[in-house]
């Protein structure tokens, strides 16, 4: 029998536009914030796996990043493997080190994510997001559908004597259209509401007021949500993640390894699952990744106390709470709306703020969810503490694939 695998250190640099700050830096101030908050060495460090989507997009520097980033910060000779799986690199590198660790290859490794997305450049940064599909598919459909949008917009514009809103110069993300696209499909089946949505996105800034990590640190009132500027309808730009820079590490160890360091603190994983999404139908790679986790860790959505997931657009939440068998399906809108997904509430979803607020620095997201749930679990977090916190659970999807993402990883994880 396999011995289970633990968490026993994690870290995340503030997120947000750091211009000054190479990936090289990121790195470097990230290594050392997990390397002291588990008492270890660079030289403990058997393997490690980087995560990056974007620095070979923004600088050329492709193939060997990981090699690069962590050579120039102390970490070199050990193996490196270099993960880039759109905004899903940063769990697929976690869910890379637990199966190198789970088979008992490794007994201390790390995995470890920078990413810098903010540049002056905004169209430069919009365009990279696009690469994270089948960019021989999606840029016909995505120009045929902002067409008709920009159509929709001038109309309603008209007709109700208003200026028609203008865009920053650069344009939005291909990917928030993906969003809206989804979000209308669930209003008209389900009678899902644009308030619903504006309810989880002031759920994530007031989340992120307590969050010193978050890029966002601001309060919204629901009304603030909806009177922000349109990006994509039903979603308003509070509803969308920002772009933004940062990093996120986590030290993963054996279970002798941890017996052999004596008393302290460690997290294990009941869960860890990667899934890829598929071409036709509807998207249900969260609903395969979260059965197969609830299945690995043998518990329920029940069971879980706290969540961290991929909310880079409002809709993001609504759709996976249902697909994670937290409400039930087409719920997702009256569910956030309750309260229960809020601090306090039923099952608190994005105490951190989530993509929403805390930011997404693509390469850095899963890895921040970790760091979020240990600080959680660990009764860490301040005024954003989920009291009795002992089962977390995370998702962190990645890419666009027919209807849904590309990627995902899911895992469930256990204080001790």
């Amino acid at each position: 029998m396999t011995e289970d695998v633990y968490i026993i250190g994690t870290a995340m640099t503030r997120f947000g536009k750091h211009l000054e700050k190479g990936i090289k830096v990121l790195t470097g101030e990230v290594l050392e914030l997990v390397l002291k908050d588990c008492g270890l060495e660079r030289r403990d460090m058997e393997a490690a796996w980087f995560s990056n989507s974007g620095w070979g997009y923004h600088s050329f520097q492709h193939a060997v990043r990981g090699q690069v980033a962590l050579s120039a910060n102390g970490i070199e000779g050990i193996g490196i493997v270099n993960v880039e799986n759109a905004c899903a690199c940063g769990s697929t590198a976690l869910h890379s080190a637990w199966a190198a660790v789970k088979a008992g290859i490794y007994d201390c490794v790390l995995a470890i994510g920078a990413e810098k997305m903010y540049d002056n450049d905004r169209a430069k940064t919009m365009m990279f997001f696009m690469s994270g599909s089948d960019v021989e598919e999606l840029p016909a459909f995505m120009a045929k559908f902002q067409e008709e949008e920009k159509l929709r917009r001038e109309k309603e514009a008209k007709e109700k004597g208003l200026e028609l809103p203008r865009e920053k110069p650069g344009g939005h993300s291909a990917f928030m259209d993906l969003y809206s696209i989804g979000a209308r499909i669930h209003m008209q089946q389900h009678g899902t509401t644009q308030r619903q949505l504006a309810c989880i996105a002031a759920k994530a800034h007031n989340n992120s007021v307590h969050n010193p990590f978050a890029q966002y640190n601001f309060p919204m009132t629901v009304e603030e949500v909806l009177s922000d500027r349109e990006v994509s309808y039903p979603l308003t730009r509070a509803m969308c993640a920002p772009v933004g820079d940062g990093a996120a590490a986590a030290v993963l160890c054996s279970e002798r390894f941890l017996r052999k360091r004596g008393p302290g603190r460690g997290i294990r994983i009941r869960a860890s699952v990667l899934r890829s999404g598929t071409r036709e139908g509807e998207s249900d790679i969260c609903a395969r990744a979260s059965k197969a986790a609830y299945g690995m860790a043998g518990l329920g959505p029940e069971d879980i106390d706290v969540v961290e997931l991929h909310d880079a657009t409002a809709f993001g939440e609504l759709y996976q709470t249902e697909q994670m068998g937290f409400c039930p399906r087409g719920e997702g809108g009256p569910f956030a709306e309750s309260g229960a997904t809020a601090i306090g509430g039923k099952i608190p979803v994005n105490p951190s703020g989530g993509l929403i607020a805390r930011g997404h620095p693509v390469g850095a997201s899963g890895l921040a969810q970790i760091f979020e749930l240990a600080s959680q679990l660990y009764a860490e977090a301040g005024p954003r503490q989920v009291q009795g916190a002992r089962i977390a659970m995370a998702e962190n999807g990645g890419g666009f694939l027919g209807r849904g993402e590309a990627a995902m990883a899911i895992h469930i994880l256990e204080g001790i």
